[in-house]
């Protein structure tokens, strides 16, 4: 088991203890408890799927970085695959504000990136801020997603989000989460590769400024992340940011990015350029390079 899991362990119940424990000790435990495994930890637990949920979010919990707030943040995103994707709120020292992660924008992109097709279920254990349920209008879900929170009635999006703004005021029918692929060749190396893959997948349907980001850790492994882009602008989440809740969810230190490409395009109307380079050195990562896409992509 992790390190950062043994607090927040030892306090859960006995029971819940006893099963989880075989699933956090497993070398390849990253913040995902597959339905199979879901379904044995309520079996082993008598609690239903939205007890189970809260319960768990002390772990979650456990995989902030928080170095400015010093306030831990869980969300577990809860797919219809069955899947659970943990999330945290993510701080960077020495970078602004704005370039910080919330835990619901958190466990919402992890699930985007292991592949989920849609949540049903936000499980948290603050109440989600304005941002937060600005980002979680933008998903193929829409305002019927169910919000979970201690101590409250379960309810959906739309009752915290009433007369939304979304998508659909700007006629754009693409949705968070919905599979896409923008079609640019792969070139490169490996790196470059990935972090053109990972554009190809990014979500930004209002200003087309495709992005994705590939890091290489200190462990060699390759993150990726992609752009996600929102209705209202300011809720939308950097690649760099996506590719580094991954790398967090693995377990690695976030000051171990031995080498980052972030792939745009050329003609975008806005960049990701300036804001990955000056986050990266704030992480102590200078190795960084930028591959420009062509215009249109390569169906």
């Amino acid at each position: 088991m992790h390190p950062r899991f043994t607090s927040a362990f030892s306090a859960l119940p006995l029971s819940l203890q006893q099963a989880l424990q075989p699933l956090l000790d497993a070398a390849d435990f990253h913040g995902v408890l597959h339905a199979n495994e879901v379904t044995q930890l309520q079996q082993a637990t008598g609690l239903d799927a939205d007890a189970l949920a809260l319960a768990l979010l002390p772990l979650a919990a456990s995989c902030a970085i928080a170095p400015v707030s010093n306030f831990n943040v869980g969300a577990i995103a809860r797919g219809i695959s069955g899947n659970w994707y943990f999330g945290a709120n993510m701080e960077f020292r020495n970078a602004p504000l704005q370039q910080t992660v919330h835990a619901e924008q958190s466990a919402i992109t992890h699930a985007w990136l292991r592949g989920e097709a849609r949540l049903e279920t936000i499980t948290v254990n603050y109440t989600p801020c304005g941002h937060c349920r600005q980002f979680m209008n933008e998903l193929n879900s829409g305002t019927a997603i169910r919000v979970s929170l201690p101590g409250r009635a379960i309810r959906t999006l739309g009752d915290y989000l009433p007369d939304a703004f979304g998508p659909a005021d700007l006629n754009i029918a693409e949705r968070l989460l919905t599979p896409v692929d923008h079609g640019f060749a792969l070139q490169g190396d490996t790196l470059q590769q990935a972090a053109i893959e990972a554009a190809n997948q990014s979500h930004a349907p209002y200003s087309q400024s495709y992005s994705g980001v590939a890091l290489r850790s200190r462990s060699g492994q390759i993150f990726t992340g992609r752009y996600a882009e929102n209705a209202a602008f300011n809720p939308s989440l950097p690649p760099l940011q996506a590719a580094l809740i991954l790398m967090n969810m693995h377990n690695e230190a976030l000051d171990g990015i031995q080498q980052a490409v972030l792939a745009e395009c050329q003609t975008a109307t806005l960049s990701q350029r300036d804001a990955t380079r000056a986050t990266l050195a704030a992480l102590g990562c200078h190795a960084f390079a930028t591959e420009t896409l062509s215009a249109i992509a390569v169906k």
